[in-house]
């Protein structure tokens, strides 16, 4: 899995677009994959986020919701925080 995405200006969506979650992997799956309880593994979110179309729009707008918890976009909480500020 790649973590040091880098998103452009033609990957960023409108604030309300959320068709990407339409045909999301997640929907398919539980919340516990993806919002595991602390010190629990976020592997198997990240292996199903790495087979989602939707992984870039869904790292976007975590980065741009501000979302704390969790793993959006195939990135966890401590790995979203480490590319802002490598984008920032």
């Amino acid at each position: 899995m790649q973590t040091d995405t880098v998103l452009t200006a033609p990957q960023t969506l409108l604030a309300d677009d959320l068709s990407w979650q339409q045909d999301a992997l997640c929907a398919q799956a539980g919340p516990e994959f993806f919002f595991p309880a602390p010190g629990s593994s976020t592997r198997e979110a990240k292996l199903l986020c790495g087979a989602c179309e939707g992984r870039v729009a869904c790292l976007e707008y975590a980065l741009t919701h501000d979302e704390r918890f969790g793993v959006w976009g195939g990135l966890s909480e401590k790995e979203r925080i480490r590319l802002k500020r490598r984008q920032g």
